[in-house]
């Protein structure tokens, strides 16, 4: 493979990689704890977007159960979003392990 072909491959993974970060960034995944009383969303850079919490749940004899539910809606919606984030990296970089 000659140098001029090389480094024009390289530089069509450079956009592809980029416009896949942006498209990353502007996904959301959604994580839900207590058969859905809590909800959460988050965006493919890891961000905390909302925290949904249905008014009967609130229990103000009960706040630890709560936040243990906010707790695993949020780690869910997180992990959900890292997910689709690698997902969408690897098919650019055809699981590379590059680092983003």
């Amino acid at each position: 493979m000659d140098m001029k072909k090389m480094m024009k491959e390289a530089r069509k993974m450079q956009a592809e990689l980029s416009r896949a970060q942006e498209e990353v960034a502007e996904l959301e995944a959604e994580g839900s704890a207590g058969g859905g009383v809590v909800r959460a969303t988050a965006s493919g850079a890891g961000v905390l977007l909302s925290v949904t919490i249905d008014p009967e749940v609130v229990d103000p004899e009960d706040v630890p159960m709560l936040q243990d539910l906010v707790l695993t809606a949020v780690n869910e919606a997180l992990g959900a979003a890292a997910e689709v984030a690698s997902a969408r990296m690897n098919a650019v970089t055809g699981n590379m392990n590059l680092p983003f």
